[in-house]
């Protein structure tokens, strides 16, 4: 069976709040594992009002809190924001409060637009050596292999699940180069999905973690019991989507009926085109398009992602999508 899993931003809607995006995350946390998904990661952004995940290591043990065996963790943190010792004791201790429950995945974008980045004292200089360098030096101190000098209290000898993530073929290079699992964000980067899956099986090298390739791909899945309700639902991340890109992000809008057909001729194919990672509609629509997804990419594991203001209307797609996974391994 194809493990499936949940990536969550922890969107705040419309009219809520924080507090409530993090209730949410919580709720939402216990009802995926109930459905038998194997993991519930959360990702670093930051200066975006519509998302309450900005403190991921915060949020990752605010959700492993409230479960019980589900795996949490960061899909993912941003590393170039950070010192590797402090993700390395953060992380450590996620580890120690939450043994064998907690991944890991790394990303090299600052989650956040140059001004934010600033504020955050990033250097904006920087060359492509850093975030491999980074991740070298995270792995040191959690293996406490000693090569800084430095020992990472916690995190020293944890054991978190360590991914490398990637919207581009530079991550799965590097995952293959070290021997780690690959996470690839085709839900808003699909162009080199099929390129990076290929690249990051063929360059692969076993390591001492990992004798063979683990590669996860990352689907937007909006079910509901008509194909009219899963558009519906699925308009207000298209909104968000659309308002990011022309510079106006905010909160998580309610849906609106016949969205697409708003935009024109123009902006319907653009969204098209970003957003081809998905399945939209009802249980038998939803099946096709993560059958087709599963075999395009071939991925050892699903990642499903989805932002809806309705948070009850949010569950019932993922019990919907968990029946789906179900019926295909029954098929398989």
């Amino acid at each position: 069976m194809t493990p499936y899993s949940f990536l969550d931003l922890v969107p705040v809607t419309q009219g809520g709040t924080v507090a409530g995006a993090l209730a949410n995350a919580a709720d939402l946390a216990r009802h995926a594992e109930a459905l038998g998904f194997h993991r519930y990661w959360v990702a670093e952004h930051h200066g975006m009002e519509g998302i309450a995940s900005a403190a991921t290591s915060v949020v990752v043990a605010h959700v492993a809190g409230a479960t019980r065996s589900i795996r949490v963790g960061a899909g993912g943190i941003m590393l170039p924001n950070h010192a590797p010792l402090v993700i390395a004791e953060q992380f450590g201790t996620l580890d120690a409060l939450f043994p064998g429950r907690i991944d890991l995945g790394l990303g090299r974008a600052p989650g956040s637009d140059q001004r934010v980045a600033r504020a955050m004292r990033r250097t904006l200089a920087s060359d492509a050596n850093d975030f491999p360098r980074d991740v070298i030096e995270l792995q040191g101190y959690l293996a406490d292999d000693g090569q800084t000098g430095i020992r990472a209290t916690p995190g020293a000898g944890a054991r978190p699940d360590l991914w490398i993530l990637g919207s581009s073929t530079f991550g799965a290079q590097l995952a293959a180069a070290l021997g780690l699992p690959f996470a690839f964000a085709s839900h808003f980067a699909p162009d080199s999905l099929d390129m990076a899956m290929a690249i990051y099986r063929r360059d692969f090298r076993p390591s001492p973690t990992m004798a063979r390739p683990y590669a996860m791909a990352a689907i937007n899945v909006f079910a509901a019991d008509t194909d009219a309700e899963g558009e519906y639902l699925a308009s207000s991340q298209q909104q968000a989507f659309v308002a990011l890109r022309t510079g106006t992000p905010g909160k998580l809008p309610p849906p609106v009926e016949g969205y697409r057909e708003t935009l024109g001729e123009q902006g319907a194919a653009m969204l098209g085109h970003v957003l081809q990672c998905s399945a939209v509609g009802s249980l038998a629509t939803v099946a096709r398009g993560i059958a087709a997804f599963t075999a395009r990419t071939g991925a050892d594991e699903v990642l499903v992602a989805s932002a809806m203001f309705d948070h009850e209307a949010r569950k019932r797609s993922l019990a919907i999508t968990a029946g789906v996974m179900g019926e295909m391994a029954q098929a398989a």
